[in-house]
């Protein structure tokens, strides 16, 4: 909090990333603090852990939720349930908050498919983003050399979802 203060002339925004931050019980109090000191602040989450999330959404100005693909296929990532991001993705398309639902078209875990699928699960979302994978440096090597979607191949996927949110945002 120190340095935030100190970089107060430059700096009037926070954005809480990952890992998780909402793994964190202590994460709204520091939210807290963020927004009794004036700075704007973004969340982003995966959504698993809504109680967190909604303790914290008194405090944040901006939730980025990671649709990280189709339910059929989240078991592949690790989750033994999706109900508790389900709850999340409906707590923000029907709260005050200002909110973005994004998928990272990793190739093999979001193929042409679960495009369609993913439109039906946040269909009605104020904001919905594409955005390009990037290999690399990746928690799991086997991503690391992964050969990401072609350009028109994400702006074809990007198309598809048109109809399923009112704002379409593309980052290639």
């Amino acid at each position: 909090m120190s340095m935030l203060e100190a970089r107060k002339k430059y700096v009037d925004a926070v954005v809480i990333t990952g890992g998780e931050p909402t793994l964190h019980k202590e994460l709204p109090k520091f939210l807290k603090k963020l927004k009794e000191r004036g700075f704007t602040v973004k969340l982003d989450t995966n959504g698993f852990y809504p109680d967190v999330l909604e303790e914290c959404l008194p405090y944040v100005d901006y939730v980025a939720l990671d649709v990280k693909t189709s339910l059929e296929k989240y078991g592949r990532l690790g989750a033994k349930s999706t109900a508790d991001f389900l709850r999340t993705l409906e707590m923000l398309k029907t709260g005050k908050v200002e909110y973005e639902l994004r998928t990272t078209v990793v190739p093999g875990f979001v193929d042409v498919e679960d495009i369609a699928r993913i439109g039906e699960l946040v269909k009605g979302a104020k904001t919905f983003a594409v955005q390009q994978f990037v290999s690399g440096d990746t928690l799991d090597r086997n991503l690391s050399t992964l050969k990401p979607y072609a350009q028109e191949t994400i702006a074809k996927f990007a198309e598809a979802m048109e109809n399923y949110a009112s704002n379409l945002v593309l980052r290639i």
